[in-house]
């Protein structure tokens, strides 16, 4: 197969919907070979990006480009793009050979070719072995394998990839996230993938945009999201966020639960005095078995982790996530001492 790298931009993408701004003067460059992940809820603009780069919608302002080419007077059918949504959209009358050789038919290429490029393929997919079932034999993860096949077969310049994992159950989702990654990586295409799960988006990423409104807040590796938030939206929506009235004590510190904080990384322009939110992150926060102070009032076993509910005094518990072995000194009811350390804690405007 003969697939490279393409890259794609979009220079100030405007699209609106009646008085509704999907996408707000949108902008992203995805490098050759790339997985770039757009993350974000419902309405944010994500799927409206998406389908303006496939073809299947039309920007009102702006330039979407691939290699270099304004796609705007390119048909959806004429940009060489692959897709995979959500539905598998497969031929239930088909096998999954013929369901990946199909679009190689639409387009005029032989049938030893095409058989041979849809058993490569299917190899590539781990799917070899169910080659002459039919779609409606396959499983939930085997049929959107097959249809990740047939994107593939026609040797797009790009990939994308619409809520694929969504419709499938949580074991069979994250082996097949694993699986995109590594065909994508084996493949080298560039593509653009779509979700609302912040988990899958931070496990198959090279880079995260999060969208908020029609605007990208953030694009980043999916570490320096984490760990440095630009925005509150995206601290909030890229893991568990805890939100903890605070008070400035000086343009670069923040009294919180009894604690001075150094913010000075994270700091919006502070006065004194001033009543601010600090967005804490459960592993910024560690605690200790105490006489009296703080209650754990809930456990959450999460495998490896185990979350803690600790209620500090105000109207919502904090949480803290500790490794299950640590979490089993401690017991609901228990008394704790709240430590906060202040290299994950952002500080907004309240």
């Amino acid at each position: 197969m003969d697939i490279h790298g393409s890259t794609v931009e979009f220079n100030g993408v405007t699209r609106k919907f009646g008085n509704v701004v999907a996408l707000n003067d949108f902008s992203l460059k995805i490098k050759p070979g790339e997985l770039v992940t757009l993350l974000g809820p419902s309405g944010c603009g994500k799927t409206t990006a998406l389908r303006i780069l496939a073809g299947i919608d039309k920007e009102h302002s702006g330039v979407v480009e691939i290699d270099g080419k304004d796609m705007s007077s390119i048909p959806a059918n004429k940009r060489n793009i692959g897709m995979v949504f959500q539905a598998y959209s497969l031929f239930p009358n088909m096998t999954a050979q013929e369901n990946v050789e199909y679009g190689l038919r639409v387009r005029g290429v032989d049938s030893v070719a095409r058989s041979k490029r849809a058993s490569e393929l299917l190899e590539l997919v781990g799917l070899a072995s169910q080659s002459a079932r039919r779609s409606t034999q396959l499983s939930g993860g085997q049929q959107q394998r097959v249809a990740l096949a047939r994107a593939l077969a026609i040797e797009p310049s790009v990939l994308l990839l619409d809520e694929p994992l969504s419709a499938l159950d949580a074991q069979v989702r994250s082996q097949l996230r694993d699986e995109i990654r590594r065909i994508q990586k084996t493949i080298g295409i560039t593509t653009l993938f779509v979700t609302h799960d912040q988990e899958e988006a931070m496990a198959v990423s090279d880079r995260v945009g999060v969208m908020n409104k029609g605007n990208l807040d953030q694009i980043d590796s999916p570490s320096h999201l984490y760990n440095k938030p630009k925005t509150p939206f995206v601290a909030g929506f890229v893991g568990l966020t805890n939100v903890v009235p605070a008070v400035a004590q000086s343009k670069n510190e923040v009294l919180v639960l009894d604690q001075v904080l150094d913010i000075s990384e994270h700091a919006p322009s502070l006065v004194k005095g001033e009543e601010v939110k600090a967005l804490i992150r459960p592993e910024a926060i560690s605690i200790e078995k105490a006489a009296k102070g703080a209650v754990v009032i809930t456990k959450s076993f999460l495998g490896p982790m185990t979350r803690i509910g600790i209620d500090v005094g105000l109207h919502d518990l904090i949480y803290v996530e500790l490794t299950s072995k640590e979490a089993k000194k401690i017991d609901t009811g228990d008394h704790v001492e709240v430590t906060i350390s202040s290299d994950s804690v952002m500080v907004t405007h309240a």
